[in-house]
Formats: structure tokens, C-alpha cells, sequence
């Protein structure tokens, strides 16, 4: 009985050698549904106030719709649209690759061509939806 062969144990990883390395567009899709929801969940108190503001009263929605005209502070009003503009792609990035996800969990479809076709789908998905809804919050419709 002859003992399996085995390489040898690369040494540390430098920098330079992971940045050589391309990662597949399924992995990039499943590192930017954790970046989704890490920056959904980050900016839920901001729009756990856009939502109370847009709902709360009449005077408080005219207060919400000026939010993205005049702005907020500081903050002039299409910085406000451009925030929003990334919870928009977040939420539908998320969402798409959560189904996505999902999909994969139940019809085993762990396939290298699967996954990388699933994940043009989801990347142009999100993309198209979000570039529909900001020209929208842009009012170029």
C-alpha cells in the first residue's frame, strides 16, 4: 500500500499574491450579499426615519420630500438621493442573491455553470432595477 502523495505546505500569503487572484463572479455577487446586508443594517436607523418621516403626518412628509430637494443639515439635498440611491441597490442586491440563495439550497444546483449564470443574473438584476428606480429618484421620469 502505497501512501498518497501530498504538496508541500505553501508558505505565509503575501499581499501582492492576493490581489493576483480573480476571484469568480459568483464570489464576488456572494461577498457583495454580505456588503448588502452589512449596509442595510448599518443604515436602519436612517431609514427607520425616513419611513416615520414619510408617514407620520402631512407636515411630516412635506418635511420628507424636501429632505431630497434642500437636504438634511449639512447634507445638501443629492447627497441624501445618492445615500438612498445605495439602500436602493442594497435592498435589491440582497434580495436577489437572498433568492438566489435559496434557489441553490433547493434544487441543489451547486454547479460551477449554474452558480456563475446565476450570478449574472443577480448582478445584472440588481444593477437594471436600481438604475430604473434612481432615474426615477432623479426625476428623469
Amino acid at each position: 500500500m502505497t501512501t498518497p502523495q501530498t504538496k508541500p505546505r505553501p508558505g505565509p500569503m503575501k499581499l501582492t499574491d492576493a490581489m493576483q487572484y480573480r476571484l469568480p463572479l459568483a464570489g464576488i455577487v456572494s461577498i457583495l450579499h454580505r456588503v448588502s446586508g452589512l449596509a442595510l443594517f448599518v443604515l436602519l436607523p436612517f431609514i427607520i426615519w425616513l419611513f416615520d418621516l414619510s408617514v407620520s403626518s402631512e407636515v411630516s412628509f412635506e418635511r420628507f420630500t424636501s429632505v431630497f430637494s434642500v437636504g438634511v443639515g449639512p447634507l445638501p439635498g443629492v447627497l441624501v438621493k445618492l445615500v438612498v440611491l445605495g439602500i436602493i441597490w442594497a435592498y435589491l442586491h440582497h434580495f436577489i442573491a437572498g433568492v438566489r440563495h435559496l434557489w441553490m439550497d433547493a434544487t441543489h444546483s451547486v454547479t460551477k455553470e449554474h452558480g456563475h449564470s446565476s450570478a449574472v443574473v443577480t448582478a445584472v438584476a440588481s444593477l437594471a432595477l436600481t438604475a430604473l428606480l434612481g432615474a426615477k429618484l432623479f426625476g428623469l421620469y
